[in-house]
């Protein structure tokens, strides 16, 4: 199952989201169920999001995976969403 999730960060909180980089890619190295991620981008190029594309068996697989993230264990994000994608180009 392909899961979308849409993260926004919370504002001013570019420090936040870069300290905890290298545990949030190494996150996505360990756990194998990433086919596709990268930051959103405000208009300035400014990382203010993130767009994660999981392969899990399951949303609650995909839950799992989105509570264990660094990045949501430091209090990044202001909102998250996860729904149910279908690769349809590519």
């Amino acid at each position: 199952m392909l899961i979308a999730l849409i993260a926004r960060d919370k504002p001013d909180h570019l420090d936040t989201r870069m300290e905890n980089r290298a545990a949030h890619l190494a996150y996505i190295e360990e756990t194998g169920v990433v086919a596709q991620a990268g930051p959103l981008l405000d208009q300035d190029g400014n990382m203010v999001g993130s767009l994660i594309i999981l392969d899990v068996e399951d949303m609650a697989a995909g839950e799992a995976w989105a509570a264990g993230d660094p990045y949501a264990k430091a209090g990044l994000f202001e909102a998250v969403e996860l729904i149910t994608w279908k690769k349809v180009i590519g």
